[in-house]
C-alpha cells in the first residue's frame, strides 16, 4: 500500500510511520518542516504540506491508499491559530477527495465538541465532521495526553520537578486523566488503516489518574520529592506563564487548564492501549525530565 502521513518526522507520526514501514508499506509524508532531519533515512518521501495549494495538495496525495492526518496545533501563534487550523483541515480533506485517496485516518481527541467554549475541543469536533461528511472510509481515534520519549506534559512535569522547589497543581488537582503511550496509539493507527468499516473510538491508557496523582506519580519514580501545593487556577497559569518567559515556550495555555479541570482527558471507554505510565516512567527514571521538551521549537 501507499500510506501518506501528515508530519512523519514529528512526534506520534514518526511512530505511525515506523511501525508501516516495518511493515513493509510505501510510506510517504506531508510535511511543514522539510528541513527536519529525516529519521527514517530516506525512506520516507517528502511532500510540502502548502494549504494555500488544494492542487498541489490533491497532486500529492495522488495514488495514496491511505492518508493518516495527525495535524493540529497545540495553541495560536501569530496567524497559525487553532480556527485556521480548521480550515486547513477542511483543504486537505478535499484535497484527499480529489486525490482519490480510499481511506483516511484521523487523529482527534477525546470528548470533542461542537459546543465547546474551548478552540481546541470545538476545533477537533469540527474536524470530525469534515471527515465524516467526505464520504470516504473513515476511522478516527480519540487520545488524550500522549507520553513517549519525545512527549511535552509528563517530560515538563517531571523537567520542573527536578529544578523548582515546589509544584503548584491548578486548583485541588482533583480531576483527572488517562494518558496513552505514543507507540501505543500507533499500533491503533496502523490497526485502523486496514479495516474498512467507519468508526470512532477512544485511545487511551489502562491508567486513569487524577492530575495530582500523576505528578506524584512522576515525582516518586524519578525520586524527587517537592511540595505540590494547590493555587488558584488563574495564578497556576500566571506562573506558568512567567516560567514560560525563561524557557522560551509555551509551558500551559488557560484551554488546557480548562480542559483538565472539565475532566476532558479521561474516557468512558474500556481502554485500547495497554501500556501504563508507571511502568513506562519506571523503565524512563534516569532520562525523563532532564531536558526541556519546547513546543514552539517542535512546530514553529
Amino acid at each position: 500500500m501507499k500510506i501518506a502521513i501528515t508530519g512523519a518526522f514529528s512526534y506520534s507520526g514518526k511512530y505511525i510511520a515506523k511501525r508501516l514501514l516495518e511493515r513493509g508499506e510505501e510510506v510517504f509524508t506531508l510535511t511543514n518542516h522539510p528541513d527536519r532531519p529525516d529519521p527514517f533515512g530516506g525512506k520516507v518521501k517528502a511532500f510540502p504540506m502548502n494549504f494555500t495549494n488544494e492542487a498541489e495538495l490533491a497532486q500529492s496525495l495522488r495514488g495514496m491508499d491511505v492518508l493518516v492526518n495527525t495535524y493540529w496545533i497545540r495553541f495560536d501563534k501569530g496567524s497559525n491559530t487553532q480556527p485556521k487550523a480548521v480550515e486547513n483541515t477542511k483543504i486537505l480533506v478535499n484535497a484527499v477527495i480529489k486525490a482519490g485517496v480510499k481511506r483516511i485516518v484521523h487523529i482527534s481527541i477525546t470528548n470533542p465538541s461542537s459546543t465547546s467554549h474551548l478552540p481546541y475541543f470545538w476545533g477537533k469536533a469540527a474536524n470530525e465532521k469534515a471527515v465524516i461528511e467526505s464520504g470516504m472510509s473513515y476511522a478516527i481515534l480519540r487520545p488524550t495526553v500522549l507520553f513517549g520519549k519525545e512527549d511535552i506534559l509528563i517530560n515538563n512535569i517531571a523537567w520542573l520537578l527536578r529544578r523548582l522547589p515546589l509544584f503548584g497543581l491548578p486548583g485541588d488537582g482533583s480531576y483527572k486523566l488517562s494518558p496513552v503511550y505514543v507507540d501505543d496509539l500507533a499500533q491503533l493507527v496502523v490497526d485502523a488503516v486496514y479495516k474498512k468499516d467507519n468508526f470512532i473510538w477512544d485511545a487511551v491508557g489502562p491508567d486513569e489518574l487524577t492530575f495530582k496523582q500523576t505528578v506524584e506519580l512522576i515525582s516518586k519514580t524519578i525520586g524527587i520529592s517537592r511540595p505540590l501545593i494547590n493555587l488558584p487556577p488563574r495564578l497556576a497559569l500566571f506562573a506558568a506563564q512567567v516560567l514560560s518567559l525563561f524557557v522560551g515556550d509555551v509551558i500551559l495555555t488557560p484551554e488546557e487548564v480548562d480542559g483538565l479541570m472539565a475532566n476532558l482527558l479521561i474516557s468512558k471507554e474500556s481502554p485500547r492501549c495497554k501500556t501504563s505510565l508507571k511502568d513506562w516512567l519506571t523503565e524512563n527514571r534516569s532520562t525523563v525530565g532532564t531536558k526541556y521538551a519546547s513546543e514552539i521549537a517542535r512546530h514553529f
